[in-house]
């Protein structure tokens, strides 16, 4: 009887090298589970880690003490820069909203003061103020009676009929005219200025004792005047001249012009008067009244 025959080399050699084939495999699976495991936990790490960089020290107090802070060498640490720039920015944005802030506050208190002032808001390009006033030879009664006994109306013959209705030269550019006063819209400084035309001449059919009166020395004046809560007319300009016309002389001719600056409140009134009001001529290029405001 023969002996049991034990494996062939050719049989051991493979189950040798499926047993390595084995264990390799057993080795690549376990170093893989491990990686992973190390990579998952590594990526925990730096993301817990990144938010505490926001979270881990307030960021009220890091900024406010970045300037302290920005001294130190710490340039490596990417937190901090992270930080450091956040912090920045923050600065920065507080920094101008609080300019917008106190600019706002200044712009609204200068308005307040203007107001309480009495002042108004300046003026824009298309808001300006201006007027000039016309005489009109058509018109009957111009002057205001000669004695005038009603209050505040000043010396002389107040000129009550101005044109104004953009005929000719004339115009009201945000004024309003009442009763030959121009009211003052807007408290500012304003150019004031007058014109007034005497003319005389002789007439055949005139009273004799008015062409004495008229021929004899007369001292011709301008008045402007302005209106205020004042019981009585505040004089602004008067310019005046005596003249004495020739017995021999057909006509005679002489005007009067006037203006200046004059600082005026929102409501004055401001018109014009003149003495010996029989020879003035209310020819429009002639005689005229008007003021604009220049600040």
């Amino acid at each position: 009887m023969l002996p049991a025959a034990g494996p062939s080399p050719g049989q051991t050699c493979g189950a040798v090298l499926a047993a390595a084939v084995l264990l390799q495999f057993v080795c690549v699976a376990v170093t893989f589970l491990y990686f992973t495991n190390e990579l998952k936990q590594l990526r925990d790490t730096y993301s817990k880690s990144g938010i505490a960089c926001l979270t881990g020290e307030e960021i009220g107090s890091f900024i406010q003490n970045l300037d302290l802070t920005e001294s130190e060498d710490r340039a490596v640490d990417p937190c901090w820069q992270v930080k450091w720039h956040l912090g920045k920015l923050i600065k920065k944005m507080m920094s101008r909203s609080y300019e917008e802030n106190i600019s706002a506050v200044n712009a609204e208190r200068a308005l307040t003061l203007s107001r309480t002032d009495g002042q108004q808001p300046p003026r824009s390009p298309i808001n300006r103020i201006a007027a000039h006033l016309t005489g009109n030879s058509n018109r009957k009664n111009s002057l205001s009676p000669r004695i005038d006994s009603s209050p505040r109306r000043g010396n002389g013959q107040k000129i009550n009929n101005w044109e104004s209705s953009r005929k000719g030269h004339s115009f009201l550019y945000n004024v309003e005219l009442r009763n030959g006063e121009l009211v003052i819209p807007q408290t500012g400084f304003y150019y004031i200025y007058s014109q007034t035309y005497f003319r005389f001449r002789e007439n055949e059919n005139e009273d004799s004792d008015l062409l004495a009166q008229i021929r004899n020395p007369k001292q011709l004046v301008q008045y402007v005047y302005k209106l205020t809560n004042y019981p009585e007319p505040i004089l602004l300009m008067k310019s005046a001249r005596t003249s004495c016309w020739s017995k021999k002389a057909e006509y005679g001719l002489y005007s009067i012009y006037q203006g200046g600056v004059f600082q005026l409140k929102r409501e004055d009134r401001i018109f014009v008067s003149v003495s010996n009001g029989d020879i003035v001529d209310m020819d429009k290029e002639a005689s005229f009244f008007g003021a604009f405001m220049i600040g």
